[in-house]
């Protein structure tokens, strides 16, 4: 009939189940009537049935079935299982086509009526296709693999036969046995696919039968092809045998038909195994592509996939897994689906069917076998195993009954070998993969083979495996379960001790293989030492035999037998080798096994279906009575009624004493004074966070990747999405309330931020679409703003968006997936994202909280972390009440229970368990002092502290207990149960009961909300408490439930966590650091110092948490901390509230937000050094701290002494005197069960808790069982690198899609951060931090430190002048302006002055000194940057971006290398520089017809007026600042065309190159590559009017005359950032000061606006002021000066020609030209309404050489000193690695009381230089005389100089020249020569001697080498 009823009740049946149901508890004496669910789904009379998609046809009658066995064997003689036949195989065949007793009546069949409108003509399908063989013989018919076209007959048409496609497995073989039972084919006229019911099959295909349909009885016949290619009829189907094969039923199989495939149970639980009786037919399913693809992680695979996870708790396990063509019967949920076989579907009794059919049987497959890749719809998985045949003899048959008889069910650990077939009573057994991917050794790299110390990977033999498996179960404890972490360590051991023994005896490893012979006496011999724990079953046909014999064994076990906990099952095979399975059946690890194979939200799910169809009722029926045996219900009552209206005082008061209700509501309480409610602190740890934050983004903007270009934002904004619990979003919006961080980052002003905060937060439930799109909004319209979305405790769903929306899950899975890692999230250029996720997440965007390493760091600390490491730590201080505990009284009652209910989900038994223990604890401290032997004495002390504890003050503070209950329903029946009995013995008034339940807001009684408030003092009257560090001081037990701890923080007062529900099924590292994460917390130093030896903080164990990032998926899981994606805002466990911050131990990555407009997202790659850390670090911290403050006194902890620490903490009792002393933070306690108190509390001193190994989180599995170990040296980084490296994301990971081949090509997000750390550590606060400072930075970014220096020397007023035009000057009247030779520039205020006549009457004094030693701090002021800015290489923008050309790597062949050679007079011989010119710009360049060689640049003419262009080439010189320096003019132009070119020393191109790209570079020959800035100008001015003549000679050939190409350059230096322009504003009458307005102009509008100056070509030198803030203050200036100008020129190369730069200077080479220029009777023009802001750039330019000697005899050398310098030729002074011209400049500076003692504060007598100006300190007037003919020079009669000094002087200068000048007395002379001969030359030739005298020893040298040829000068007086 098919499946068209299957799944549906129909309502006749549901009220006639109902009916029953009340009926028959009406009637029922026993306890419980049979829940109305078990009668709907769980009728026997039914058959279960699997959803279609099962390729077996369970077919019905279980309890029918085995009675048909049982009567066949006895029938027909023994089952032999060597061959696996019945003796006796004759049967009657009819007898065989009805499989039914000879006594039963015949099927009545009525066949399902077709559909409407289907064709039912004979011959052909419904479809009205033709299905005759005579129709279709010619045709080709495609088929899929693995089927074969058999024939049908129709009974109404006997001649003729159809043809249908059927799967070859369904078919028998050549000798007619292993046909697998049910059906499944294909009809190939319409093609429909996937009938799985030969009933279905027929009747699609019009058989019209009578009868039952049965494949047997209707495919008759083979189809063969002839050789022609005829379809014609073929064999006979031989279904003989086979018939009689299937009345034995011994070995029917069902081989598992596809790789991997989802557990089709379905999720009403029925599959979970524990259901009686009925579970037999549900296969077992393996999840065996997890064992064949190696993924298997100890079972805990949501099936794989995570389509469909209908959770299969106990018998989830290696099994057929059938795959659906039909993804809509697959995906139904439903209850399970019942076949409604051979009765109309009204009938409500079936007839009993009188077919027996065997159960499929189940083969789970340990090897895996070639996989055929099939295409299977919708599903990932396309292997299909290749059926074959069975052997004989492995087949198990579990006997009936088998865990009611025993009270076991065994787990079957698949170990080498395959495993058998399983049929029968499958339900009472599990299959688990825990171990088989151990002992699969996978092949690895060479490298990682090193990495393990191994030489190959196949180094043990199966025997060398099998007894390491023996060994490992026999040293397990009896309350210890295996782990497959641990036992791939001992492999790896093993494996690495033979590599050891291989290299020392230089042999194979054969010589140590255990031969098969030893293996059974090598087994037996280790498990000798059991004490009976371990068997050894050594079979020699097959596995089945040992595995057949132990399951015999155990059900016919007598009650007082002592069974072994596990067997070994070892068949020994001459022909297979040796292979072995490990069955599991100790009552504890059994059960634990197959609960641990279930996901949290499988068990769940299990617990909840037990709850619901009330399978727990014997067992509620148990606790009913007191441990004493009295009815606890009738009991309390009782004390109910004695006790009357009274109550147990509230508080200030003993237990015993009572009060009335009215009373006990009234009483008030003092306030507690010391809650430490609103504040929020930033402590040190956080703020180091923050900065490390900061510092990543940062290097996400330097990449170069422009993924974020800071530089563009000038706001920060943010959204913190948390997980779906309303306590944390309300403790998530505490924060940012108390934190202030919304008026600081300027989103809301300060009266509104309150209410406004709630936008800000997010809860990950269904309302998230609507807002996220909001905020989505938001980004989309503020591109200026930065948005950072921080996904907190990222680590919580993981689940992919494709995956859960598939799966049933809830409708919360996912979530975060669809919205973080959403396109529009992905693409926004301007959204930072804060989280931990597969990584997306580059490892290098990591950052892991800090670890304190040495106790003076922790010592500055207030409050330490104590976190798991911590605790785990602790068990070995030897102090009598441990921190971390383990109830074995509770353990062993619980182990009792287990027992006695099998069927039952352990943590359903624990829970019960434990509100009994709670329930009979308050019992025996109120009323029943005789029950107190029956609580366990830990549940006794906690009770005790907390109902006592308040009634020791008059505030009524108390403690509060934490009871985590996973389970929501068995929360709920905890607290009422709890409550229940709290009131009916009066201690309603006493302490609170809560529910924390993630769903719901916090509920707290009327009367302990009033109690919080009054110890609060000023809260408003509409106050409730809304997070759990709203219940300070409150007494109360809180049962938190939820599938995850979700990072919610606890108040100080908490000091109990009973974790003992927490068991075997959380095992993985995170689950289990989760949990324990509840009681971590930050605690006072003093609670801990006496035994803070034992504390090594390095190895915390939030490292290890969040560390599980996934290698080729990198799960970037934190584990163990919870991570909190971008917010860190709530901390995953624990309470920091101790630290005054409560932060978040979420571990967030913060994904920020990418930067806007052009910029892509923000790409992290590895942190470049680059400005932004450096700005944030440096000035703008400072101010980061909000409120370090008020961190606790700790004089407050120090009465606790620290001897009383050492033996056992002491919660201090709450006297008022001592309620101070409550503050002091200390550890909580924690109660574990067994399981995790031996994973945590294991730690063997120096390594880390077995937990650490673990793996990481459910959602990932370990890509390899051959890997290093964790150790405990491993930091945060490292851990994570581990995970990444080797563990891999499941398939319904949100990050399995994020894999490939090679981890770089994986890919990651650039603006995506993650944050871990451990639970409850801080993390919150950091990144509220991390936005503060962001925020401070970006305004930092927006802003620029420039020089404010007014200028220097003004007291000489300016030359009056009037000009007619403000805009340009006048050469007629410009031209009468005397040359102002003072310096006023303020960078030069050291330096000494030029004498001029005024400058005569400045009477100079002494004691004016200053130090020239200490360089003096310029003054700087910071101003915002504008649109006309340059930028340094920092700098990203949409605009600029092909300016910039930031190729990630730029291709060297965009640009070409050209040299140019000039010959240059001044050097006397060719130079040749190297332009690099981009192919961008090579239109500036004339290039040879060949177009190869350089010819020139090219040139304007002055008569050109174009808007869009300057006219002048700039230069900019740079030295030591390729990153730094200014060199991005893109926006300072405003975008025009400008030829800029960059002028480079050669070490330095391939630096510039690489940041600057796209610009033209002009690369200073090598010889120049120690030479000054002289030199650089020196160059661009020989080869600007080098390249003038050319382009005159050039554009002469064209009819332009020489005059018209435009001459001037500009020379700017690489620090100018922005530029200004002044109006001088008429005095009004009211203000009498002068003023003026100041506006930022751009490069390109002062450029153009001096080079329309008319007449320009006979100016020498343009320039513009230097800026400082009192410009525009400042008494009126001429619009023009006739002055010296610095830093940006305009130059005349053409008028200038015979005037050059020094090419050897190092300093002041500007004010030598300057002087130069003048006396050369040239203009220079300083426009002084325009002015230059220069930033102040920390790094590079001009900065002094390192002087150093050039031998260096020692490090650590005493610095030299200026006077060093210089020493005598040829003597043994120290001679020093620096250019000569440098040092003898700097010997200069400070020698001058040496050189010039009388000009010293005398400027009436300066020194003469003649055609130089060179610094000799700011004590000394140079009077500057240039030499040559008709030169300008300063009037000197009269002055008599005070020295004389003669710097390479040339020809020009003779000695009548310097006779002309009159010197005093004692005047003192130096003349610099470039060697020994030419100084003697030129004394000699100036005839000096005459009035000059000289001593032999008053000639010197430059500290150098000969090499490095030194410069000589020779001092004398004047006689």
């Amino acid at each position: 009939m098919g499946n068209s009823y299957a799944g549906q009740l129909k309502s006749a049946r549901f009220e006639e189940a109902l009916h029953n149901s009340i009926e028959a508890s009406l009637r029922c004496s026993s306890v419980v009537p049979r829940p109305i669910f078990s009668q709907l789904y769980l009728d026997p009379d039914q058959p279960p049935f699997l959803p279609e998609g099962n390729y077996a046809n369970v077919k019905p009658k279980v309890e029918e079935l085995d009675k048909e066995l049982v009567h066949r064997y006895t029938q027909n003689g023994s089952l032999d299982f060597s061959n696996n036949q019945t003796v006796n195989e004759l049967e009657d065949e009819e007898e065989d086509e009805d499989m039914s007793d000879s006594s039963s009546p015949p099927i009545p069949y009525s066949q399902k009526p077709a559909p409407e409108g289907s064709c039912t003509t004979d011959g052909f399908c419904q479809a009205g296709k033709d299905l005759r063989l005579v129709s279709l013989c010619m045709e080709q018919i495609d088929i899929p693999a693995g089927f074969l076209l058999v024939g049908a007959k129709s009974p109404n048409l006997p001649e003729h036969i159809l043809v249908c496609a059927v799967d070859k497995r369904f078919l028998p073989d050549d000798h007619g046995k292993n046909a697998l039972l049910g059906f499944s084919g294909n009809c190939i006229g319409c093609g429909e696919r996937g009938f799985r019911y030969f009933t279905e099959f027929s009747n699609h295909i019009n058989l019209k039968l009578t009868t039952q349909p049965k494949k047997q009885k209707h495919l008759k016949y083979y189809l063969v092809r002839s050789s022609q290619g005829v379809l014609s009829k073929g064999p006979l189907i031989c279904w003989k045998e086979c018939r009689s094969r299937q009345s034995s039923a011994a070995s029917h199989s069902a081989k598992p038909n596809s790789s991997v495939s989802p557990s089709m149970t379905p999720e009403s639980g029925r599959a979970n195994g524990y259901k009686s009786g009925f579970t037999q037919t549900a296969p077992l399913t393996l999840r065996t592509g997890d064992v064949a693809n190696g993924n298997s992680s100890g079972g805990r695979n949501n099936v794989l996939s995570s389509t469909f996870s209908l959770p299969m708790p106990h018998s989830t396990s290696p099994s057929p897994g059938c795959f659906s063509v039909d993804q809509a019967s697959m995906s139904s949920s439903g209850p399970p689906k019942k076949r409604h076989r051979g009765w109309s579907p009204g009938s409500p009794v079936p007839p009993v069917p009188g077919l027996v059919v065997p159960v499929p049987t189940i083969r789970p497959l340990a090897r895996t076998e070639p996989l055929l890749s099939v295409p299977v719809p919708q599903s990932m998985l396309t292997g299909i195993l290749q059926p074959q045949p069975i052997p004989a003899g492995e087949t198990v048959i579990v006997p009936e009954n088998l865990l009611n008889n025993s009270g076991i069910r065994p787990v079957i650990l698949i170990g080498y070998g395959t495993l058998p077939y399983f049929y029968g009573n499958v339900g009472d057994i599990v299959v688990s993969p825990l171990l088989v991917n151990c002992y699969k050794i996978p092949q690895l790299e060479k490298k990682d083979l090193d990495l393990l110390g191994l030489t190959g990977s196949q180094l043990l033999s199966v025997e060398n495996m099998i007894l390491l498996t023996v060994q490992y179960l026999v040293r397990l404890g009896p309350d210890q379960i295996p782990l497959r972490e641990e036992f791939e360590q001992i492999m790896l051991k093993a494996m690495q001790e033979f590599t050891l023994r291989e290299r020392s005896l230089q042999m194979s490893g054969q010589c140590i293989s255990v031969s098969p012979g030893q293996l059974p006496w090598l087994a037996r011999l280790i498990t000798s030492v059991s004490r009976d724990l371990v068997h050894v079953v050594v079979t020699q046909n097959s596995l089945a035999e040992g595995i057949s014999e132990t399951l015999r064994s155990l059900n016919e076990m007598k009650h007082q037998q002592r069974l072994p906990d596990y067997v070994v099952a070892i068949c020994a095979s001459k022909n297979r080798g040796n292979e072995f399975c490990v069955v599991v059946l100790g009552q504890y690890q059994s059960r634990a096994l197959a609960e641990s194979m279930l996901t949290t939200s499988e068990f769940l799910k299990e617990i909840s279906y037990e709850l619901i169809t009330g399978k727990v009722s014997f067992l509620a029926s148990h606790f009913k009575n007191t441990s004493l045996g009295d009815d606890l219900d009738k009991l309390l009552e009782k004390m109910q009624q004695q006790r009357g209206d009274n109550v147990v005082i509230p508080f200030n008061g003993n237990v015993n004493e009572c009060v009335s209700s009215q009373e006990a509501a009234a009483m008030v309480s003092t306030q507690d004074l010391d809650l430490d409610i609103d504040t929020f602190q930033i402590y040190q740890p956080q703020l180091t966070v923050a900065r490390k934050l900061l510092s990543q983004v940062c290097a996400i903007a330097d990449s170069g990747n422009q993924s974020l270009d800071l530089g563009h934002f000038s706001k920060v904004d943010f959204i913190i999405i948390v997980p779906r619990s309303e306590v944390l979003v309300q403790q998530t919006l505490q924060r940012i309330r108390q934190s202030g961080v919304l008026v600081d980052l300027g989103l809301e002003e300060n009266g509104t931020a309150y209410q406004k905060a709630e936008k800000y937060v997010v809860r990950l439930d269904n309302e998230i679409q609507t807002k996220f799109e909001v905020f989505m909004r938001r980004v989309k319209q503020n591109p200026y703003t930065l948005f950072v979305l921080v996904h907190d405790n990222a680590h919580i769903d993981l689940t992919s968006a494709i995956s859960s929306s598939l799966s049933h899950g809830e409708p919360s899975h996912g979530l975060a997936d669809r919205v973080i890692n959403c396109r529009e999230v992905t693409e926004a250029f301007n959204l930072l994202v804060l989280q931990p996720q597969q990584s997306r997440i580059n490892s290098n965007n990591e950052v892991h909280w800090i670890q304190f390493d040495s106790m003076e760091e922790m010592s500055s600390e207030e409050k330490l972390y104590f976190g798991l490491n911590e605790y785990s730590q602790s068990l070995q201080w030897g102090i009598m009440s441990p921190l971390l505990r383990c109830d074995e009284n509770f353990e062993k009652m619980v182990n009792t229970l287990l027992e006695r209910y099998p069927r039952l989900h352990s943590m359903v038994i624990r829970c019960y368990l434990l509100i009994q223990q709670y329930s009979e604890a308050l019992m025996a401290l109120t009323t029943m002092a005789s029950l107190r032997d029956h609580s366990t004495p830990e549940t006794l002390s906690i009770m005790d502290d907390l109902i006592t504890s308040p009634g020791k003050n008059k505030s009524g503070c108390g403690h509060m207990l934490i009871i985590r209950v996973p389970s929501v329903q068995l929360a709920m029946l905890a607290r009422e149960r709890l409550q229940e009995v709290r009131d009916k013995l009066g201690l309603q008034y006493r302490f609170e009961i809560l529910l924390g339940n993630p769903a719901s807001e916090l509920t707290v009684a009327k009367h302990f909300v009033t109690r919080l408030k009054a110890w609060r003092g000023n809260e408003q009257e509409d106050w409730v408490p809304r997070t759990y560090q709203d219940l300070e001081g409150l007494p109360c037990i809180v049962i938190l439930t939820g599938k995850d701890t979700l990072g919610e923080t606890f108040p100080r007062s908490l000091k109990y966590c009973d974790l003992r529900l927490i068991d075997s099924s959380y095992l993985t590292r995170t689950a289990l650091e989760q949990e324990v994460g509840l009681a971590c917390c930050y605690v006072s130093k003093e609670a801990i110092r006496g035994s803070i030896v034992a504390l090594d903080l390095s190895e915390k164990e939030h490292e290890k948490v969040n560390i599980s990032e996934n290698d080729s998926d990198e799960l970037l899981i934190d584990l163990e901390r919870p991570q909190s994606n971008s917010s860190v805002v709530t901390g995953t466990s624990g309470s920091i509230a101790e630290n005054g911050v409560s932060s978040s131990s979420a571990a967030d990555k913060s994904q920020k937000p990418p930067a806007s407009l052009n910029f892509q997202n923000v790409a992290v790659s590895s942190v470049a050094e680059g400005t932004y850390p450096r700005f944030t670090a440096g000035e703008t911290l400072k101010q980061e701290c909000d409120s370090l403050g008020n961190q606790m006194a700790s004089s407050t902890t120090s009465k606790l002494s620290s001897s009383s620490v050492a033996r056992t903490f002491r919660w201090p009792s709450q006297s008022v005197k001592e309620c101070k002393i409550l503050r002091a933070a200390l550890p909580r306690i924690v109660i574990l069960s067994k399981a995790a108190y031996c994973l945590l509390g294991s730690q063997k001193s120096g390594h880390l808790p077995s937990s650490s190994s673990l793996l990481p989180h459910a959602d990932v599995s370990w890509l390899s069982s051959l890997r290093p170990f964790l150790h405990k040296d491993m930091n945060g980084e490292e851990q994570s690198l581990y995970y990444r490296q080797w563990t891999t994301a499941r398939q319904h990971h949100a990050d399995y899609n994020n894999q490939s081949e090679t981890a770089s090509s994986r890919s990651y997000h650039p603006r995506r951060l993650l944050l871990t750390g451990p639970p409850q550590v801080g993390k919150t606060g950091s990144y509220l931090q991390f936005l503060r400072i962001l925020f401070r930075m970006l305004i930092r970014l927006l802003e620029v430190d420039v020089y404010d220096e007014e200028e220097i020397n003004t007291s000489n007023a300016y030359t009056k002048c009037i000009f007619s035009n403000d805009h340009w000057p006048d050469i007629e009247i410009f031209s009468k302006i005397t040359f102002d030779l003072t310096v006023h520039d303020p960078k030069y205020g050291s330096v000494s002055p030029v004498y001029t006549e005024q400058l005569s009457r400045v009477k100079q004094e002494a004691n004016k000194e200053t130090k020239a030693e200490e360089p003096r701090k310029r003054e700087t002021v910071s101003m915002m940057l504008t649109k006309y800015s340059a930028y340094n290489t920092f700098h990203h923008c949409e605009q600029c971006h092909q300016y910039m050309d930031i190729n990630p790597v730029p291709q060297m062949t965009d640009s070409t290398l050209h040299a140019f050679t000039f010959s240059s007079s001044m050097l006397g011989e060719e130079i040749q520089l190297h332009f690099i010119i981009p192919k961008s710009k090579e239109s500036h360049f004339v290039f040879s017809k060949q177009g190869k060689h350089l010819e020139s640049m090219r040139l304007p003419l002055v008569s050109d007026k174009n808007l869009n262009m300057v006219k002048s080439p700039i230069f900019t010189p740079s030295s030591g600042r390729h990153e730094h320096g200014l060199l991005n003019l893109y926006h300072a132009m405003e975008g025009i065309s400008h030829l800029h070119l960059l002028v480079v020393k050669e070490y330095e191109m391939p630096l510039y190159r690489k940041y600057w790209p796209n610009h033209i570079m002009l690369v200073l020959p090598g010889m120049f590559n120690n030479a000054g800035v002289g030199a650089a100008r020196f160059l661009i001015k020989e080869l600007s009017y080098h390249n003038l003549e050319l382009e005159r000679n050039r554009l002469e050939e064209l009819g332009v005359k020489r005059q018209c190409v435009w001459p001037f350059i500009v020379v700017m230096d690489d620090s100018c950032v922005l530029w200004n322009i002044h109006s001088v504003q008429e005095q009004s009458s009211q203000s009498m000061e002068p003023g003026g307005t100041s506006k930022n102009v751009s490069l390109k509008n002062v450029l153009q606006h001096i080079e329309a100056t008319p007449k320009i070509v006979h100016y020498a030198i343009l320039g513009i002021q230097k800026w400082n803030s009192k410009l525009n203050s400042r008494g009126s200036q001429p619009p023009f000066s006739r002055c010296h100008v610095h830093d940006f020129i305009l130059l005349n190369i053409d008028l200038t020609q015979n005037v050059q730069y020094d090419l050897n200077r190092y300093f002041c080479e500007d004010v030598d030209f300057n002087l130069r220029t003048n006396s050369s009777g040239l203009l220079i023009c300083r426009f002084n309404n325009f002015s230059l802001m220069k930033k102040h750039i920390q790094v590079g330019g001009q900065k002094d050489f390192t002087i150093k000697p050039k031998i260096m005899v020692s490090e650590s050398m005493a610095p030299i000193l200026p006077l060093q310098y210089v020493c005598a030729p040829d003597s043994e002074h120290t001679l020093l690695a620096a250019p000569a011209q440098f040092l003898l400049e700097k010997f200069l500076q400070h020698a001058t009381y040496k050189l010039f003692p009388k000009a010293i504060h005398n400027f009436k007598n300066p020194v003469l230089a003649i055609d130089c100006y060179l610094n000799i300190g700011p004590k000394v007037a140079i009077c500057y005389i240039s030499s040559r003919p008709h030169s300008i020079n300063v009037n000197c009669e009269g002055v008599f100089f005070s020295g004389l000094l003669l710097y390479l002087c040339d020809s020009f200068v003779g000695a009548d020249l310097l006779k002309k000048f009159k010197f005093l007395k004692g005047a003192t002379l130096c003349v610099i020569c470039q060697d020994r001969s030419s100084l003697r030359q030129t004394i000699v030739r100036l005839e000096l001697e005459d009035e000059w005298q000289f001593r032999l020893r008053d000639e010197f040298q430059t500290a150098n080498s000969i090499d490095d040829k030194p410069l000589y000068f020779l001092t004398g007086r004047h006689i």
